[in-house]
């Protein structure tokens, strides 16, 4: 047992590519559809939930529904540390590869059945408890299916690709924000606006049962972590893990949500606000999901980029890199924006995913790096969980009421501003982590 995980896991080139392939496959896949089910949620919020689920409000008070609506979307957010918990607990005791498979199915059902919703106007108050019923379920699948993901891609990799290894669960979020994007611009492009709004907006949610079964398959055949196994060879593993967690490794999950908090702002101001933001400028529906989706393929390339960088510069710096960047950036581009010129809208989302992308890419190694295998599940998902509710779980809402209260989209550049400065803070204060031996 002298020898580590990581040198006999990659002795042979041609096992450890096939291997690598299949790994990485699954990951992409597994984190693609689990985001693409979440994010679907979060642009509805932005397009047709407050007509269908919370209309009445505005009845005395014009722009609530949709401010209740965009609220719904950082509802979900507040579960997801007690789905990072239990999953938490379970994969540091279990194994990582179980949990990914339960968050997938969990998530895959509560998508679909919000899809099968009927509306306000059809049942009452009943709608929009139901509608927030399937969000919290989805919230809990996401509090546990990041840090599964993340570690089963870092804890396979060779020591100095760990970074590059750790980035395609990452890519996840961008690839899932395409889909769910692409499929709303294909459905509103061959639908009529009224048509959209009575059904059209069902289809995608729908879609997830034929995504889950798929991405199902894909992780039942991954094998479990090495790491995990050698933990259950040594039996090292913690009987009570979130406890040994807090005890010893408290600053690090304050760290790792601090970290978090600016990455996940912007990149929901992404995801969710840019699309009604664009539609108050006048423009048209298709030319701004078009642009939303231009600025996930650049996130895309740019966290790849993020993580293979951090390999040889380090994730310090590469996170330091990439929120200089976001905080230069936000005043630029909400001024941008400002045109209602469709191109200069696209290239500013653009130029606003490689900030987030070299924040984003090199996490799940640095997250990874930074927590003793015995309770790397608890603390990475924790960590990440409490980071989401700090920073984007309420970002579109919190957007949307400064620009109603100031009149200006650059209060919202300077909120984000502030939380850069709390992430690059944060990060700063981490011991570069690169050469960590994740046995230990």
């Amino acid at each position: 047992m002298s020898d580590s995980v990581e040198q006999r896991v990659h002795s042979t080139g041609a096992t450890r590519t096939r291997g690598e392939k299949r790994l990485l496959a699954s990951t992409l896949a597994g984190t693609t559809i689990e985001w693409y089910d979440f994010f679907i949620y979060a642009q509805a919020a932005s397009l047709v939930f407050a007509p269908h689920f919370f209309a009445p409000l505005s009845a005395e008070a014009p722009g609530v529904a949709e401010l209740v609506s965009l609220a719904t979307i950082g509802i979900s957010f507040l579960f997801r540390p007690l789905g990072a918990v239990i999953a938490g607990r379970f994969g540091d005791r279990l194994g990582r590869k179980a949990m990914l498979v339960i968050t997938l199915v969990m998530m895959g059902v509560a998508t679909a059945l919000t899809g099968l919703l009927p509306t306000y106007a059809q049942i009452g108050a009943a709608a929009p408890i139901l509608l927030v019923v399937l969000r919290i379920v989805q919230g809990f699948s996401a509090g546990g299916e990041w840090g599964g993901a993340a570690l089963m891609a870092v804890e396979h990799a060779p020591l100095r690709k760990r970074g590059y290894f750790g980035s395609f669960p990452q890519t996840g979020v961008p690839l899932g924000l395409i889909m769910a994007t692409g499929v709303l611009w294909l459905i509103s492009s061959f639908t009529t606006e009224e048509q959209f709004l009575t059904w059209g907006w069902r289809i995608p949610f729908l879609f997830s049962v034929v995504l889950i079964i798929g991405g199902y398959i894909v992780r039942r055949i991954v094998e479990e972590s090495p790491v995990f196994k050698e933990m259950l060879q040594r039996k090292a593993h913690s009987a009570a893990p979130l406890r040994e967690l807090f005890r010893s490794n408290s600053r690090n999950v304050v760290l790792t949500a601090l970290i978090f908090v600016a990455n996940n702002a912007a990149g929901y101001l992404l995801i969710a606000y840019f699309i009604g933001y664009g539609k108050t400028l006048g423009m048209a529906q298709s030319t701004v999901l078009l642009a939303t989706i231009a600025g996930a393929v650049g996130w895309l390339f740019f966290t790849v980029y993020g993580g293979a960088i951090s390999d040889r510069i380090g994730r310090v710096r590469t996170f330091q890199i990439g929120y200089a960047a976001l905080f230069a950036w936000m005043i630029p581009m909400f001024l941008l924006m400002g045109t209602a010129n469709g191109i200069l809208f696209a290239l500013a989302v653009i130029a606003l995913s490689f900030g987030i992308g070299l924040s984003y890419g090199p996490m799940s190694a640095m997250y990874a790096e930074i927590f003793p295998a015995k309770v790397r599940y608890s603390g990475v998902s924790i960590g990440y969980a409490l980071g989401a509710i700090l920073g984007g779980a309420f970002a579109p809402t919190i957007a949307e009421a400064l620009v109603q209260a100031t009149g200006s989209a650059l209060s919202v550049g300077m909120y984000v501003m502030g939380l850069c400065v709390i992430s690059i803070t944060a990060v700063t204060m981490v011991k570069e982590p690169r050469e960590t031996d994740l046995n230990a």
